[in-house]
């Protein structure tokens, strides 16, 4: 399987002047662990992460007033819709992170998650002999 099959293709974007609080209740909303930040100005592509928000608030910094321009993490490894799963699953390892953006042609068109990959692999184990 291709991360095309597993990623998700609706997209959370953030600028990177918004505020964790306001990020967090999108995300939140959404039901996803991560958004994308768009900073056409900065840093280009990168990405703010459940992880990321826990940390802030675990050093007492208030959601209201950090920006996740702050918190992005700009060092990010990108998939391609055509990566394997097990290449998705082997940079996540080897990075300690849990969500990749795909990008197509320098844009980001998905995120996949361990949690997606599991549920494209969890179904074909489930029939693979004992």
């Amino acid at each position: 399987m291709l991360v095309r099959d597993a990623m998700s293709t609706v997209v959370l974007t953030i600028g990177p002047a918004h505020t964790l609080r306001k990020a967090a209740a999108l995300m939140s909303a959404r039901s996803i662990g991560a958004a994308v930040v768009l900073d056409p100005d900065g840093i280009g592509i990168g990405i703010l992460t459940e992880r990321d928000l826990l940390n802030s608030v675990g050093l007492g910094q208030s959601p209201d007033t950090e920006r996740a321009h702050a918190h992005t993490t700009t060092d990010v490894v990108f998939a391609t819709p055509t990566w394997t799963l097990e290449d998705a699953a082997q940079a996540m390892a080897h990075g300690g992170f849990r969500h990749l953006i795909v990008l197509d042609h320098g844009e980001p068109v998905g995120i996949v998650s361990v949690r997606d990959i599991i549920r494209c692999w969890a179904p074909l184990r489930q029939h693979a002999p004992a």
